[in-house]
């Protein structure tokens, strides 16, 4: 094919026009969502389904954190493990394996009947929910147009806190009706099936990536793709963009480790890989597995604790959807996220100070609920899916899956670690320890932010590789 490629930047794109190209592109988010509606649901089931698991399986203290840490080192090995597989098999294919993979770990999960079944399960799922933490967003940032970019990508985002809502609202609908049968965690378990399903079935209908089909020199694939996700006009004027920044990431060999050499891509690995460890140490995944026996220490009984978590869900929803629909592609990405964490910070403060001053009793609670929740909420309102998205979008297109994977790979650990030194903390220094903990981790993310995040809002991929390659960040 005969392409004549500009500089990314010195070509105006035609605006977007709507038309069935639009609403193809919706039907991919949505289909592709399903990946993160799954993660949702896998990492926010436990938080109901771990006490009667213990009883029915005579799980030890032990088991219980095994049961739940494992789930997140397979997250790990599945976010390393998809970083190059995305880039060698493509991302349509990935979400494909990752669909089996969660049916398995899933079914596995449900029929184990000891904790030599359930483990292995555990740590298979935990492989998908991690895969589908590296590709989705990938997936999606590589499709979006750059006007939709922050709203489209930060969809995965979004269907992760309805996925765990729906984890927190489903556990107590059936632990209420069905909470007498010892089997009661198996119920729970089961339903995050039906999505598994759903997303091979619909994967298998959808388009790869058209940056991806370029960088593999398959150029006719990914124009053929564009032309179903944008007017003909911009589909041809993205393509011109895309094959000069792959010609000349080809012609500088990029493509592996040996990039890391390079001052300005070292710089993108250390703002990523920061920015993924600074996410989890606000303890937002803390709050996620842990909700219901935090609460119940402050004072709750243990049915109200489970009730009361559900608001954790419900405002990290609320937060989400108005960070993705009115903040994404209005604020810049970097403003966001250092506000954001600024936010979180302060909310930790209010629980260490109201959970050192009040008396033990109801009062005490519901005071730290109420700062519980402000947290989840300015969480999921500037710093969950600016995160993921920023994450998804800084990286040069032939090491984007490399950099994405590295970055979450460190996400994870960070969160494995997060979650199983927690209720220690809880244990041995009480509720306002463990955020004091918090509160200082928080500002030392936001000393490493204001040096090095970058931004990335109003310029396609291809602007941003050359922005950074000629040492403009900010």
């Amino acid at each position: 094919m005969d392409v004549h490629t500009h500089k990314p930047g010195t070509v105006t794109l035609p605006p977007l026009v709507a038309g069935p190209h639009q609403r193809r592109l919706d039907l991919i988010t949505i289909v592709a969502t399903l990946g993160g509606l799954l993660f949702g649901y896998d990492t926010g089931v436990i938080n109901g389904a771990l006490e009667p698991m213990k009883a029915d399986l005579g799980l030890t203290a032990t088991g219980e954190g095994l049961v739940t840490s494992t789930l997140l080192v397979g997250a790990a090995i599945g976010a390393a493990a998809c970083g190059k597989l995305n880039d060698n098999l493509g991302r349509k294919k990935t979400l494909i394996i990752l669909s089996v993979l969660f049916f398995v770990g899933t079914i596995g999960g449900v029929l184990a009947p000891n904790l030599a079944i359930m483990i292995p399960s555990r740590i298979i799922l935990g492989i998908a929910v991690g895969g589908a933490s590296v590709t989705v967003p990938v997936y999606l940032a590589e499709l979006a147009p750059t006007e939709r970019r922050g709203s489209l990508a930060g969809r995965g985002e979004l269907a992760i806190v309805v996925g765990q809502l729906l984890a927190f609202a489903i556990n107590a609908i059936i632990g209420t009706v069905w909470g007498e049968h010892a089997g009661v965690w198996r119920y729970m378990l089961a339903v995050a099936a039906i999505p598994a399903v759903a997303l091979f079935v619909g994967m298998l209908q959808q388009p790869e990536s058209p940056r991806w089909l370029i960088s593999k020199n398959r150029h006719d694939e990914a124009l053929e793709v564009l032309m179903q996700v944008r007017s003909p006009e911009r589909a041809r004027a993205e393509m011109e963009e895309v094959e000069f920044l792959h010609e000349e990431e080809e012609q500088a060999k990029m493509g592996g480790w040996k990039d890391l050499k390079i001052p300005w891509v070292r710089r993108l690995f250390i703002a990523g890989i920061g920015v993924a460890i600074a996410q989890q140490c606000t303890g937002i995944n803390s709050i996620m597995y842990y909700g219901t026996q935090v609460l119940t220490v402050a004072g709750f009984s243990a049915s109200a604790a489970l009730i009361a978590n559900v608001a954790n869900g419900v405002l990290a929803v609320i937060g989400s959807t108005i960070c993705l629909f009115w903040l994404m592609d209005r604020v810049p990405r970097r403003k966001l996220i250092i506000g954001g964490f600024i936010a979180t910070t302060t909310a930790h403060a209010l629980i260490v100070i109201s959970s050192w001053l009040l008396p033990d009793g109801i009062t005490k609670a519901f005071v730290v609920l109420t700062f519980m929740v402000l947290f989840v909420f300015c969480m999921q309102l500037a710093l969950n899916i600016p995160v993921w998205v920023i994450i998804a979008e800084i990286f040069p297109l032939d090491i984007r899956g490399l950099g994405m994977g590295v970055s979450v790979l460190c996400l994870w650990v960070t969160n494995a670690i997060i979650a199983f030194v927690f209720p220690i903390l809880v244990e041995t220094i009480k509720i306002q320890g463990a955020f004091l903990v918090f509160v200082v981790l928080g500002l030392i993310a936001i000393a490493f932010l204001t040096k090095f995040l970058p931004e990335t809002k109003d310029r396609s991929l291809e602007e941003l590789e050359e922005a950074f390659a000629a040492g403009d960040f900010h």
